[in-house]
């Protein structure tokens, strides 16, 4: 299905300009954003793929990874394709990098289907699902008002109106901070301010978030860079849950693994600033459990995404420490 976009404007000779990241798009008749998604179709632009899932699932919550969002529980996720950045080491580069095959839906198909597999809402994944923005406002709207969750994993690169707009119906995000220079972010299509902009709004709004942080050696490994970025986070809420994930190579680098002792170390850094530190995509003890940061207390143990809770309560149980969590 499709539909016209919002947040673009028209421009001479059937030109459009998308409004709502920070590219800005223009796109000549006929033609594409970098999204792929949105489409100049007869000198309007069009959301092309307006409920259309190329893939879906229902997934442990600590996958999206939210780890202190409703622990233990399950979500359907769902995705189409295209993405507003092109990071040569995308592990969904199958979705985000070409068009393909999408199945019809709706918003309240999907909250049935979520109903009857005991999930707690939807999370919009996969691809970039901020550049879907018409179906994820509209498909929030009405998981909100049957009373289930609304959770993004996004890289962040959206305009303020828009998001904006979108927040009200926001429960959680994932948002994958990719690095902390624009250098970096340059080579792989994005704007760092931009998405320092969104998590920024994002913790304003009282939105939950937790940033992910692909590790990749020699290009964001840095751990001056890195200190600033956890110096950054905690200026907004030393709370905030930083997940360090070990990249393998993927897609358009073939860039050795980030070795161990890389994360380990960056994990040492970060808790300095930071209550609350995760090592991801490898298995590294002690790194996957939350700890109470007041008295090191247990409170949820990990294995994979089996999860162990030892407190369902925004409490600590050795010492009354008041904890960050969405039960």
């Amino acid at each position: 299905m499709s539909v016209i976009a919002e947040y673009w404007q028209k421009e001479d000779d059937n030109k459009v300009r998308c409004l709502l990241c920070p590219h800005r798009c223009l796109i000549k008749k006929g033609s594409h954003g970098r999204c792929l998604i949105r489409k100049n179709i007869d000198g309007m632009l069009i959301q092309s793929s307006y409920g259309q899932v190329a893939s879906a699932s229902l997934d442990p919550i600590e996958k999206k990874p939210l780890y202190h969002f409703h622990p233990s529980s399950q979500i359907l996720s769902i995705g189409t394709h295209g993405c507003n950045m092109a990071c040569r080491f995308c592990q969904n580069w199958q979705l985000s990098t070409q068009d393909g095959t999408r199945q019809e839906t709706t918003p309240e198909s999907l909250v049935r289907i979520a109903l009857e597999n005991s999930s707690i809402g939807i999370a919009y994944t996969y691809n970039e699902p901020l550049i879907w923005f018409e179906f994820i406002r509209d498909c929030a709207k009405v998981f909100k008002q049957a009373g289930l969750k609304n959770v993004i994993v996004s890289n962040g690169m959206i305009n303020s109106e828009p998001l904006a707009e979108l927040i009200p119906y926001l429960d959680a995000a994932n948002i994958d901070l990719k690095g902390f220079t624009q250098k970096f972010y340059t080579e792989h299509g994005g704007y760092l301010n931009t998405v320092k902009e969104t998590i920024t709004a994002l913790v304003k709004a009282h939105v939950h978030v937790e940033i992910t942080n692909l590790v990749i050696p020699s290009k964001n490994d840095d751990i001056d860079t890195f200190r600033q970025m956890c110096e950054f986070l905690a200026s907004l809420s030393a709370d905030i849950p930083l997940h360090l994930s070990r990249y393998f190579p993927q897609h358009q680098y073939n860039i050795p693994p980030t070795p161990n002792n890389t994360l380990t170390e960056l994990a040492k850094t970060a808790k300095n600033y930071l209550n609350y530190v995760y090592i991801g995509n490898t298995d590294i003890q002690g790194y996957s459990d939350t700890l109470c940061p007041k008295c090191s207390k247990l409170l949820i143990e990990r294995s994979g995404y089996h999860t162990k809770l030892f407190t369902d309560k925004n409490i600590c149980p050795g010492c009354s420490a008041s904890l960050p969590f969405c039960f």
